[in-house]
């Protein structure tokens, strides 16, 4: 069963963020402003949120800086972003919302690691990371959101990795996941897409072994984090066995929640994310609050276990802000 402490994973480099509970225990309530930046950079709050981000990323992207007083990497990643939006000349906006004083978005969200940055488009989340970034792939990113090549010298052979990895071409996904780890073994997201490959392929003994392989003092970055939940997930889903069970349960009472939560697990494992999505997204529908907001908290960890570039990450907030925003 998921915690709902997870971590969004960064799609643009590595870096380790301040983590922080589900919506409590946040710290410091100070505020900062935005800085010089014209309309191009702004302060959002959760009364402004619909109009500031949702309504103008219909117009052009925004970039949503969940950040907070205390967090060091916070302030590391301000000057940057700032510096990169306004040196994009209004192709992107920033909205900068401190989770201090607004939490209610950064939770519905997911966002349980900070500095995380979401960007939107046409009223949607599309893409994020997660950790204070260098100014040249903060660049990169914003680059990305309009179209242009992004992926810096250093990272081809990882995202085209990441690119196989999700097309399920675990073998070729492997053997570039493996060829990084022997330029660099120490390369946490290397270590953790081979455990991911291992993982998708049922291999879930050489999986472990494969994150046992990181770093003690590297286990905060996000694919850790994203390659543990895809691990308990797996898990999870080989416990379950046959799903004919749990789907004639439904059939005969639409309101059985446990056997829609056990179904959703089960999907995910075979493979079905966007199944699995819906039913747990049924299930928020129905009843938001059953098992103290369990379903929700389990579309959490599967958008952690999946990452933000994958589509069916990006359909499931879609389809979880169409509910919690309507």
């Amino acid at each position: 069963m998921s915690n709902g402490n997870f971590t969004i994973g960064g799609s643009v480099g590595g870096g380790f963020g301040a983590s922080y509970g589900d919506g409590n225990g946040f710290g410091g309530s100070n505020s900062t402003s935005a800085s010089a930046g014209g309309d191009l950079i702004k302060d959002v709050t959760t009364e402004t949120f619909m109009q500031d981000v949702m309504e103008a990323s219909k117009i052009q992207p925004v970039l949503v800086d969940f950040w907070a007083p205390w967090c060091g990497p916070c302030k590391q990643l301000t000057p940057v972003i700032e510096s990169a939006v306004t040196a994009a000349g209004g192709a992107v906006k920033l909205a900068k919302m401190n989770i201090d004083e607004h939490p209610e978005v950064a939770g519905q969200l997911g966002i349980q690691s900070i500095p995380a940055v979401i960007a939107f488009k046409d009223g949607q989340p599309v893409d994020g990371f997660m950790g204070a970034q260098p100014e040249s792939q903060v660049k990169a990113f914003i680059e990305k959101l309009g179209g242009a090549p992004a992926v810096s010298q250093a990272e081809t052979f990882l995202e085209q990795a990441d690119a196989l990895l999700a097309e399920k071409d675990y073998g070729q996904a492997a053997q570039l996941y493996g060829g990084v780890m022997q330029m660099e073994p120490d390369n946490v997201r290397g270590i953790c897409g081979l455990a991911q490959c291992y993982i998708a392929t049922g291999d879930l003994e050489r999986g472990k072994q494969a994150l046992d392989m990181v770093p003690d003092e590297a286990r905060d970055h996000s694919a850790f984090a994203a390659a543990t939940a895809a691990l308990e997930l797996a898990e999870q889903a080989e416990a379950l066995g046959d799903l004919a069970d749990l789907e004639d349960r439904i059939a005969k009472d639409p309101l059985d929640h446990q056997a829609r939560f056990d179904l959703a697990l089960g999907l995910n494992g075979r493979g079905n994310k966007t199944g699995a999505v819906d039913h747990l997204i049924e299930i928020v529908r129905r009843d938001r609050e059953w098992n103290e907001d369990g379903a929700r908290k389990q579309l959490l960890q599967f958008f952690e276990a999946w990452g933000p570039k994958e589509e069916a990450t990006n359909y499931g907030r879609r389809k979880l802000s169409a509910v919690l925003f309507a």
